[in-house]
């Protein structure tokens, strides 16, 4: 029997206040006949129970919904909140993106203007070269002449001409020293045209480099956005030097961040090779950095990881105190022939100046330009004199920062000449050099100072 909602209804609340009540039942056969009979009360209640039941059952469906619908309204506002921060980010990373394109366009607009004023000045100079070489050559024809009315006859007529070819003379001496001036002061424009040139490319690489640390913490602050709690509580060590993390699977060269033992986190250019990871610690490629830098900058460090650089003595110290380490000096002349030679060696701390000591012979095809002494040779800058020479400063003469033990067999950190190389002696000999390879006079043109484990040598 199927009976409406509304019945039901109304037989719960009779049930609940105790009355009986009729049910109709129509014949089958006749129609007309009606019989009156009365439901049973266990029935009624059982029908009422089932239906609070069911009231109950809709009522906490209905109570777990909602909640699930604040939860997911909650999420989706924290996560509109995450897309907005991060829309915001990407749009200040690519204003500054746009900024320093702007500004290295202008460093090119500007190394392209140096170089046309370079240019002109070099057409200038050869100008001025030429014309004092004729005035020479037409010097030289008058003291000729001189030469000539001296030693003609008559006196008084020698005498005359005598004092006109003299003063004749003088004037071409008074030219020709005008024409030196201006020759010296092409050449002074000249070097601060190059010393701007070398300041436009230092800034480019400033910007290349920005430009990369812009794009590495963009993709770190996409990674903590997307990373979970768990793995944000769970850090993974830093390794302490580029062989360890060649070790743990990386092989590819370029910039990594290492933390030696007690010591703070710091960002290093590895070379990874097929024997393992080597820390770089000097690269000179190009001249764009001065290496003529105090004391105070070869302890902490200066250039750029990507182009040239110094990574610091104390960095260096941090990296090679743990063990055992192999220094590994390559170079390269302007026939692009490379040499390479290994040192076993130990760098002390600041308390000892940083000394140097090569705790074995060499590996490579040179003889060592390295002090093999027993004692160890400190490092010297010209505001820090601690070379073996008493009576000279190394620095100062040969320029930039070294372990200097008698001021002539090497020195990595010198001035950078481009072949071909000065005429006066002293200022090729502040030049960058390694002795035993083409002599003490000849500028190299690149040069790479790397470290690693003693261990990789078992390897290679």
């Amino acid at each position: 029997m199927k009976v409406p909602l509304a019945n039901l209804l109304c037989i719960t609340v009779l049930a609940s206040s105790g009355t009986s009540f009729p049910l109709e039942k129509r014949g089958a056969a006749t129609g007309k006949e009606k019989r009156v009979q009365y439901a049973a009360w266990d029935d009624v209640n059982v029908l009422a129970h089932g239906l609070l039941q069911l009231g109950q059952g809709l009522k906490e469906h209905v109570d777990k919904t909602k909640g699930q619908v604040r939860d997911i309204t909650i999420k989706m506002k924290v996560l509109e909140l995450t897309v907005s921060e991060l829309a915001k980010l990407t749009q200040r990373l690519q204003e500054d993106s746009e900024a320093l394109k702007a500004k290295a366009q202008s460093l090119e607009e500007r190394e392209t203007l140096v170089l046309n004023v370079s240019m002109d000045l070099r057409e200038k100079t050869e100008e001025l070269l030429k014309d004092r070489k004729k005035d020479h050559e037409r010097m030289n024809k008058l003291e000729e002449k001189v030469d000539g009315l001296m030693q003609g006859e008559g006196l008084e007529a020698t005498n005359g001409n005598y004092s006109d070819a003299r003063t004749i003379q003088w004037m071409l001496e008074a030219q020709n020293k005008r024409i030196d001036d201006l020759v010296e002061r092409i050449k002074q424009q000249q070097e601060k045209l190059d010393k701007q040139n070398v300041r436009i490319r230092t800034l480019q690489n400033q910007i290349k480099l920005r430009s990369e640390r812009s794009s590495l913490k963009r993709k770190e602050d996409e990674v903590h956005l997307n990373a979970s709690s768990e793995q944000r509580d769970s850090p993974v060590a830093m390794a302490s030097d580029c062989h360890e993390l060649f070790l743990r699977g990386e092989t590819t060269s370029g910039l990594y961040t290492i933390q030696p033992t007690n010591s703070e986190p710091f960002e290093v250019f590895c070379e990874m090779t097929p024997e393992g990871g080597w820390t770089v610690i000097q690269r000179r490629q190009d001249g764009s950095l001065d290496f003529n830098q105090l004391w105070q900058a070869y302890q902490t460090g200066f250039g750029s990881l990507n182009g040239e650089f110094w990574l610091g003595l104390e960095k260096i110290h941090s990296v090679s105190k743990g063990g055992n380490y192999i220094l590994k000096v390559q170079f390269s002349d302007w026939r692009d022939e490379v040499q390479i030679i290994n040192y076993p060696f130990r760098l002390n701390g600041e308390e000892s100046n940083y000394s140097l000591r090569i705790l074995g012979s060499p590996a490579g095809n040179l003889e060592s330009a390295l002090s093999t002494e027993t004692s160890a040779v400190p490092f010297s800058t010209r505001d820090k004199d601690n070379d073996q020479k008493t009576d000279l400063n190394c620095a100062k003469q040969l320029s930039g920062g070294w372990w200097f033990s008698n001021c002539g067999r090497s020195n990595l950190n010198g001035r950078y000449f481009v072949t071909p190389a000065p005429k006066q002696r002293h200022q090729r000999k502040q030049g960058v050099f390694w002795k035993t390879w083409h002599g003490r006079y000849y500028p190299l043109k690149t040069t790479t100072m790397m470290i690693a484990p003693a261990e990789i040598e078992n390897k290679s």
